[in-house]
């Protein structure tokens, strides 16, 4: 993987990152101190699921070796197609509104709510990369969802409505498109 895929595998994880910053900045009305500690722990959030996910996806390849890029495949176009679904309902859950007030547990519940599809990326890239790629490429992830968390909280302080809809479909499109490229290196490169 390189850098570029990196960065739109980053990009496409941390769209619900960008609007749950977001909101929470427009319905709290926090300050940027406490957004910058929120952005902090949604993006070690996202950095730490990644990085189990690819922990277990490479203890398993060596018992899925001869399908492993079948899996990888599989788990970024369940992710990638479930956020286009997404998209296309629009469904707003309100995900900030329920907590009423914003601390620490609250920062943590909400970053393991925006991470969890980032637990089945990482087995892909674990089942698919050495351990010394998925490393940068999980920090990637966690540096990238640090600043966009931090744009997502600029915009939410000034009102700025962040485009949900079209950004899971084109996070789900990414996701997919890169699932496509590890199948087809596997199936036309080896």
């Amino acid at each position: 993987m390189n850098f570029f895929e990196a960065l739109l595998l980053s990009l496409a994880l941390c769209v619900d990152t960008l609007v749950v910053s977001a909101t929470t900045a427009l319905r709290s009305k926090m300050p940027y101190r406490q957004g910058l500690l929120m952005a902090l722990i949604l993006g070690f959030c996202q950095f730490a699921f990644p990085l189990m996910g690819a922990i277990i996806g490479d203890v398993a390849r060596s018992f899925i070796e001869a399908v492993d890029h079948w899996v990888a495949f599989g788990l970024l176009a369940f992710v990638g197609g479930k956020m286009i679904v997404e998209g296309i309902r629009n469904d707003d859950e309100g995900s900030t509104s329920k907590y009423k007030s914003l601390n620490v547990a609250t920062y943590f519940l909400l970053g393991i709510a925006t991470s969890i599809d980032g637990l089945a990326v990482g087995i892909g890239l674990g089942l698919d990369n050495p351990m010394s790629t998925v490393l940068w490429v999980v920090a990637t992830i966690g540096i990238v969802t640090f600043i966009v968390s931090m744009v997502g909280i600029y915009l939410g302080k000034r009102n700025i409505p962040v485009p949900e809809r079209t950004a899971n479909i084109i996070a789900g499109l990414v996701l997919i498109g890169l699932g496509a490229k590890i199948l087809i290196e596997h199936l036309w490169l080896n």
